[in-house]
Formats: structure tokens, C-alpha cells, sequence
């Protein structure tokens, strides 16, 4: 493992008053529920990463994006750390896929108010913050 810590992207897209969300296997955080996202390529731009992520991992094309939030993520299990940055998106037409069952179990929409649990760690320490994609 690296002594730096990586970059992630969290895309928070929106839809109908609506969060979607993924329940995670397979890697750090199995089992919690999360945003789409990934790590940031090399040389790769913010909202580049945003959409290529959530295209490989739901299928969606996504618009409208804005640069929201980042948290400071240590998994001291993983012995792993995480700038994770987040981008708030609107979704085009359509309803997620998961495209990559070994990384994902399903793909749900949320109210804010109601995410379930558990959450990996990115999201509550969004939460912890008070951030709300909703507020203006």
C-alpha cells in the first residue's frame, strides 16, 4: 500500500428528490451501501471520472454536474486513506443496471433522509458534515 492517500469520486445523483445508492461486495467496505464512483484515473478530469463511473457501474448517463463536498476517509482496517470528492449529478432517462455484479449487489433510490444502513465510511463522514445535495 501506498503512505499517500488515493483519490476518490463520489457521485451523488439525483432523481426525483431522490439519492441512488449501491450496496457494496467484494472490496473495502462489503456490504455497506454507497454512491457510484471510483478511484480518479491518472490524468483524468473530476467530472470525466464521474461519468465514466457511473456508466460502467449503473449504465446511466448523468448531467448537470456540480462539484460538491470532499471527506477524509481512513479505513485503518485496510490500512488504506481516501480523499473522496463528491459531484452531485441529475440523471438522464433510464433506470440503473448493475453492470458489475462482483463489485455490486443492486442499485436503489433513497430519500435523504431515509439511506440505510450500514453506510461505508465516505457516506457517514458526508453525513457527519450536514451536507445535503438538496439544499440550496
Amino acid at each position: 500500500m501506498s503512505s499517500r492517500p488515493e483519490v476518490g469520486i463520489g457521485v451523488i445523483i439525483t432523481d426525483n428528490g431522490k439519492v441512488l445508492l449501491g450496496k457494496r461486495k467484494n472490496a473495502h467496505g462489503a456490504g455497506t451501501w454507497s454512491f457510484p464512483g471510483g478511484k480518479l484515473d491518472y490524468a483524468e478530469g473530476i467530472f470525466d471520472c464521474a461519468k465514466r463511473e457511473v456508466l460502467e457501474e449503473t449504465g446511466l448517463k448523468i448531467k448537470n454536474l456540480r462539484l460538491g463536498p470532499y471527506t477524509n476517509d481512513f479505513f485503518q482496517e485496510e490500512n488504506r486513506h481516501f480523499i473522496t470528492l463528491y459531484v452531485i449529478a441529475e440523471k438522464h432517462p433510464g433506470e440503473p443496471q448493475v453492470l458489475e455484479p462482483d463489485k455490486c449487489d443492486s442499485w436503489e433510490w433513497f430519500d435523504w433522509d431515509e439511506l440505510p444502513e450500514p453506510r461505508f465510511l465516505p457516506l457517514k463522514n458526508l453525513l457527519r458534515s450536514g451536507f445535503n445535495p438538496f439544499s440550496t
